[in-house]
């Protein structure tokens, strides 16, 4: 047999003396490996229930799944071709022992068959081709034949599938299954149209498929359909008491070598699957996709029992590579421990339930409530202390007191560039009346405000000394008091030199001079001021920044 190909052996027997009475039952089946033989063919060794006597007579019924044995011809073909694939088999069965008589029937899917090998006694019958019967065959008798015929079928392999079941005991099992899908048909040649493929889906794109059926059991429920880009809504669905079916629609129609990946995820009730036996608790759900006619060649299975579950034990009904591992999700503390089963080149004939046994106290289910409990209780005790307790500072602290004294010498600050600004402003209305004198000529207004800016200077200048000594007494003031003390001498110097260009200014009015006598004798004047503005203003932006 082709080694690498046999997926699974299925052994009923029936067995008596005479005409045999049919009975069912499984035998064990073992790899054997003979010395001198061929790597390239398997051997089976298989186990009778009990030995066999002369004259017994025992029919064995052996069945063999193949993958990846059709073969697509031509290997490329156009969105309009049919699709052909070639089978290349034996006519006479390969067997260790001499065989009396043997026959071959290859059903096809349909009866256009392209080409076959004709042997002596072939006969076709619509979709099938029977080879025999033989005669008196040797062992390892060989006859090679191939078959070229039409198939429409959906070659539809998942190179890998992880199947995540994860158990709770609040009554849910969640199942979440990746699939890497690819076509393994003939490559589409060319370009692929999709109106022509809409327009006239059949037979246009004959070689791709675009839909899958899985079928779910039958309280499935939450189910979704999703990939990368998001949930994907071309999907139906229909139960009844006894299944759940999913027809799902990829986002493209698939042609040969072309591939998709997606996700399903749907839940199940936990009485369904969970049973108890002997002081353990065993989960007993299927091993295979729930896909239908899908070929798997990387299948891994992942079952993900609830935290502090010990005792682990699987039972299969067939080979398969286990091992363990641990998952951390929410509220996990040791983590959840994980079962995790491999098989390669699995069919839909590995669909077979699979027991998973373990040990769990009901005790452990209460530890995420607690921990959830205890979180809120432990968030409200404190949100509570922190409410009413006092955090601050002490009135009577070294540190306390420091801050009291710096408040008081900001505020002492904030009043002195108010005074300052003021003073300014008294400035500016000064200068106007001076461009009010070039206007009108009016001398008795001008004068008039002249007198009114100096009681208001007057003023402000006596508001300004206790503030100054109020500043000077403060230790913390030490380095801002002479800046202070600077700003209020360049603003006295400012109003000074104010007063004799406006005292030069109404004089020249008074002497009936012109207006550019008047500018060249304030002229040096004038650039004092500016440059005495200038620098009460730095000031002031530096005290500012304080």
């Amino acid at each position: 047999m082709l080694r690498h190909r046999l997926l699974v052996l299925l052994r009923p027997l029936s067995e008596g003396k005479g005409k045999s009475k049919r009975s069912l039952a499984n035998l064990s089946v073992e790899e054997a490996h003979p010395k001198g033989m061929p790597d390239s063919v398997s051997f089976y060794s298989v186990s009778l229930p009990k030995p066999l006597s002369k004259g017994d007579t025992l029919t064995l019924e052996v069945v063999a799944a193949f993958t990846n044995v059709l073969q697509p011809f031509p290997e490329k073909i156009s969105q309009r071709d049919i699709h052909l694939v070639m089978l290349q088999e034996s006519a006479q069965y390969l067997s260790p022992y001499a065989v009396e008589s043997q026959s071959l029937t290859i059903k096809l899917p349909n009866a256009r068959i392209e080409s076959y090998t004709k042997l002596e006694n072939t006969k076709v019958q619509g979709s099938e081709i029977k080879y025999g019967p033989y005669k008196n065959l040797a062992q390892y008798s060989y006859a090679p034949i191939v078959v070229h015929f039409e198939s429409k079928a959906a070659f539809a392999v998942a190179e890998k599938l992880v199947r995540e079941i994860e158990v709770s005991h609040w009554g849910n099992v969640q199942v979440t299954e990746h699939y890497n899908l690819v076509h393994r048909g003939a490559q589409l040649k060319g370009e692929f149209s999709r109106l022509e493929y809409q327009n006239r889906p059949n037979p246009q794109g004959v070689s791709a498929f675009r839909h899958l059926l899985a079928r779910l059991p039958p309280r499935a429920h939450s189910i979704y359909y999703r990939d990368d880009i998001g949930n994907i809504s071309t999907s139906q669905m229909q139960s009844d008491s006894k299944k759940t079916e999913l027809l799902i629609e990829p986002r493209f129609p698939l042609f040969g070598g072309w591939k998709t990946f997606f996700t399903i995820g749907y839940g199940l009730p936990l009485s369904d699957f969970l049973f108890a036996s002997e002081g353990k608790r065993f989960l007993d759900i299927s091993f295979g996709s729930p896909m239908l006619d899908l070929v798997t060649e990387k299948l891994i299975v992942q079952v993900v029992l609830p935290e502090g579950s010990k005792d682990i034990s699987v039972t299969t009904p067939f080979a398969i590579k286990q091992s363990h591992e641990i998952k951390y999700s929410h509220l996990d503390i040791a983590g959840r421990p994980v079962v995790v089963l491999e098989k390669d080149n699995v069919v839909p004939d590995h669909n077979q339930n699979i027991q998973v046994y373990y040990k769990f106290s009901n005790i452990n289910l209460l530890s995420e409530p607690l921990m959830l409990i205890t979180g809120f209780f432990v968030l409200f005790i404190t949100c509570i202390i922190y409410t009413r307790a006092d955090f601050s500072i002490s009135k009577s602290s070294a540190a306390y007191l420091a801050k009291l004294q710096w408040d008081e010498v900001l505020a002492t600050l904030q009043e002195v560039q108010n005074i300052i600004q003021k003073c300014l402003a008294a400035h500016d209305k000064l200068e106007a009346s001076l461009r009010d004198l070039s206007r009108t000529g009016d001398i008795q207004t001008c004068k008039a405000a002249r007198k009114s800016t100096d009681s208001l200077l007057k003023d402000l200048s006596k508001d300004l000394r206790p503030l100054l000594a109020s500043l000077q007494s403060f230790p913390s003031a030490s380095q801002i008091s002479p800046k202070v003390e600077e700003l209020v001498a360049k603003e006295k110097e400012l109003q000074e030199k104010l007063m004799a260009k406006h005292t030069t200014v109404v004089e020249g009015y008074e002497k009936k001079s012109s207006g550019r006598d008047i500018e060249n004798r304030i002229a040096s004047q004038q650039q004092k001021i500016v440059a005495l503005r200038q620098e009460v203003d730095d000031l002031l932006e530096f005290i500012d920044e304080i």
